[in-house]
């Protein structure tokens, strides 16, 4: 299926590509949550207004990305959830709230959905989290999870 794009996806494209996947993937997991809609011959003038709005938010160039980079590497994460006795949180920590915890301590403002965990964060302690500023940088973070 022939679908369009609104959203960057990890390992598919960004906003405004055309690209060509499975139906179920698009059926069942692009669509429903947003990211993509399906393709069209009048969707064809959605691409370019999808392209316009990506370049106002995306952060332009290598250099940029690198100083952006260097200011999140220098910040110190805590994030305060409600955890059990043996450490384990209630729930887990999301994107969100790492791109919120980055605010907070004095950070940059880092979308959500470039936020990538590896693993869902279910445990007190020191986890890495990778935010993708560029497709060619990402910057390695230290988040802390403390009991609230």
């Amino acid at each position: 299926m022939k679908i369009i794009l609104t959203h960057e996806v990890s390992g598919l494209g960004t906003a405004g590509d055309v690209v060509d996947v499975k139906d179920g993937y698009a059926r069942n997991y692009l669509v429903p949550r947003g990211f993509a809609i399906r393709w069209t011959k009048g969707g064809e003038k959605d691409v370019a207004q999808i392209r316009r709005a990506r370049k106002i938010h995306e952060i332009a160039t290598i250099e940029q990305a690198n100083e952006i980079k260097a200011k999140l590497e220098g910040v110190k994460v805590r994030l305060a959830v409600r955890s059990g006795d043996a450490g384990r949180l209630f729930g887990s920590v999301t994107p969100a709230d790492v791109a919120s915890a980055i605010k907070a301590a004095g950070g940059p403002d880092v979308d959500k959905r470039r936020v990538e965990l590896g693993s869902p964060i279910k445990t007190l302690g020191g986890h890495q989290v990778s935010v993708r500023l560029h497709p060619e940088v990402a910057a390695k973070l230290a988040v802390e999870v403390v009991a609230a």
